[in-house]
């Protein structure tokens, strides 16, 4: 999603993010930009199977 037009991410994408709260003595700090993966989303998941996934 960094150098793409799309909006909104889904399940096990790679976005770029920026650290919000950062742990003292911790190589990240805050306000610094890292890659992450979505590993939850409010909206649900339907798979191949027909099985849902929701994180409430």
């Amino acid at each position: 999603l960094g150098a793409s037009n799309r909006k909104y991410a889904n399940i096990g994408d790679v976005i770029i993010a920026v650290v919000g709260e950062a742990v003292p003595n911790m190589p990240l700090k805050k306000s610094g930009i890292v890659r992450a993966v979505v590993v939850r989303t409010r909206k649900e998941l339907k798979r191949d199977n027909g099985m849902i996934i929701r994180f409430d």
